[in-house]
């Protein structure tokens, strides 16, 4: 492991922002926080939002800087690329930005039933040969609905046409209420009437230097319906490769 991996490590276990737990902290004890992130960690009764594989954390410190009235936690296991957000809100005093270091599939070891206002997954692994690890796949949904508020949202934005045309499919064949739905963001939303969705990550300009387009769905849970796994066999796939990790986009 480089020098500078390891004084990010050592940084990210001083920052108050940033929670980290061994799993095996876990197997033994229920996590202290699951329940009482309003009280204990944020300090008062606003919503909390998710931004799951939360990458360099750019997300969720711009929509903590957009939102003041709402509180965001980004979720990823990647501690190095996480630092960045998480130094970024330390050091500019936002005290409705946190980061958690842990694995997706152990959210509701994290949080309590309810106690989740929305869900953001931004650019994730499309895994197009993986079903189950798709972050919009059934058993993904079905592990956030418990954990969501009675109409809480789950929103996707994505360079992925696989990614998106799968969940469009999952949301109409179990009749989820949609709240958005574009398979052109920047065309379809005029810039300045979406402050939410304006915000760029690093990876997001990748794409669109490529001349991609982003896709953005938005809808709800209900508790009520049973989810079905969508026919996907015949959905095209990705014919694109991302940027390596050292690739900057221009400004």
């Amino acid at each position: 492991m480089g020098k500078n991996k390891l004084k990010k490590f050592a940084e990210m276990e001083q920052l108050p922002n940033v929670i980290q737990v061994p799993f095996s902290a876990l197997e033994n004890q229920e996590f202290d926080l699951r329940g009482n992130w309003h009280s204990r960690f944020f300090g008062n009764s606003n919503p909390i939002v998710l931004e799951l594989g939360c990458g360099r954390g750019e997300y969720t410190v711009g929509l903590a800087r957009k939102f003041p009235d709402k509180n965001f936690i980004g979720i990823d296991i990647k501690g190095a690329r996480m630092w960045a957000g998480a130094k970024e809100a330390h050091l500019s005093g936002l005290k409705n930005a946190g980061f958690l270091r842990t694995n997706i599939e152990l959210l509701s070891r994290f949080f309590a039933p309810g106690e989740v206002a929305e869900i953001w997954i931004t650019f994730p692994d499309p895994q197009m040969k993986k079903t189950r690890k798709r972050l919009t796949a059934t058993n993904f949904l079905e592990m956030y609905r418990p954990l969501l508020a009675p109409d809480g949202i789950i929103n996707l934005k994505t360079d992925s046409p696989f990614l998106y045309e799968y969940t469009r499919r999952l949301v109409e064949l179990n009749q989820l209420p949609v709240k958005a739905n574009t398979a052109n963001l920047y065309e379809d939303v005029p810039p300045g009437s979406n402050d939410i969705l304006e915000i760029k990550t690093h990876y997001e300009k990748q794409w669109l230097d490529r001349g991609l387009t982003i896709k953005y769905l938005a809808f709800t849970l209900p508790p009520e319906i049973k989810l079905l796994e969508p026919q996907a066999d015949d959905i095209e796939l990705d014919s694109y490769r991302s940027y390596g990790r050292n690739y900057n986009s221009p400004e």
